[in-house]
């Protein structure tokens, strides 16, 4: 079964090393997310419409809110993947328009030749999960150099930014309106498509903005909600896996440990163990 072997969750984002030998649903997320081999079989995964590999020369790399799922080979062995989960914000930091990995369109490619230093970045940062979870170097050092390599290597970086924030104006205010609410509520028992009714719009209408809009579907934007609400509740909380559950409109803590197993690849207990154990602490 796929095993989370390490996570660290900070002001950064997430960075989790995973042994996998499960796949994952079709999933997205707000933050731009790269994946990295560390050890094992090469492997694969669905970015958009895409099959990309995952091997010791190549990288995955996936925008923000882009769709993508991954796509384990039984045959295969288990691959060991460093996913990183970065935080625009964090990420703007180093510089402004950086800001902009939390907009569609930020990597050009899914799929990159890594050099031998971010191969050796990647290693050293895995080690380092592995043999001391808690220390700094991790977020001081060892991410952000990574980081800086990965978008230097993969991203236009001098000229993201504008394009974007035209992009960003031009958004229909009925698909902005129906974010907020997904936003506010995402664990309402009211579907997609009463959420397009009341924003005055057919359900085919709906999807179709709402998809140019976001790079993802009411469902995936939703799901992608609640995964990160669950996040941060398991990591920064002790609040009960039955009353989060409940929150987040599951009927049973079951069907929420699936989902949650689904999108992430290790149940939400296991996860929240897996950081209380000496992962890096959630920061405000």
């Amino acid at each position: 079964m796929s095993e989370a072997l390490e996570i660290a969750h900070g002001d950064f984002g997430r960075v989790v090393l995973l042994d996998m030998d499960r796949g994952l649903v079709r999933h997205a997320h707000h933050h731009c997310h790269v994946l990295l081999k560390v050890e094992g079989d090469d492997t694969q995964f669905l970015v958009g419409e895409r099959v990309v590999r995952l091997t010791d020369e190549q990288a995955v790399l996936v925008n923000a809110w882009e769709t993508h799922a991954y796509l384990h080979d039984p045959a295969r062995d288990k691959a060991m993947i460093l996913a990183l989960y970065v935080e625009p914000a964090w990420l703007g930091s180093f510089r402004n328009n950086w800001a902009a990995s939390g907009a569609p369109g930020f990597f050009e490619q899914p799929v990159g030749l890594i050099t031998a230093r971010i191969r050796q970045l990647a290693r050293d940062l895995a080690a380092e999960m592995v043999y001391a979870p808690d220390s700094n170097h991790i977020r001081e050092t060892l991410l952000p150099g990574l980081m800086i390599a990965l978008i230097e290597r993969f991203t236009a970086w001098r000229e993201a930014g504008a394009s974007l924030r035209a992009a960003s104006r031009s958004r229909d205010w009925r698909v902005q309106r129906a974010i907020a609410r997904i936003r506010a509520e995402p664990g309402t028992g009211d579907g997609i498509d009463a959420l397009a009714r009341e924003v005055g719009l057919s359900r085919a209408h709906f999807y179709r903005l709402f998809e140019q809009t976001t790079g993802a579907s009411p469902n995936v934007f939703k799901n992608a909600i609640r995964v990160e609400r669950a996040v941060r509740a398991i990591v920064g909380t002790d609040q009960g896996l039955t009353d989060l559950s409940l929150g987040l409109g599951f009927s049973t803590p079951a069907h929420f440990s699936r989902f949650f197993r689904d999108h992430v690849g290790v149940p939400p207990s296991v996860f929240r163990g897996i950081v209380r154990r000496g992962g890096l602490p959630l920061l405000a």
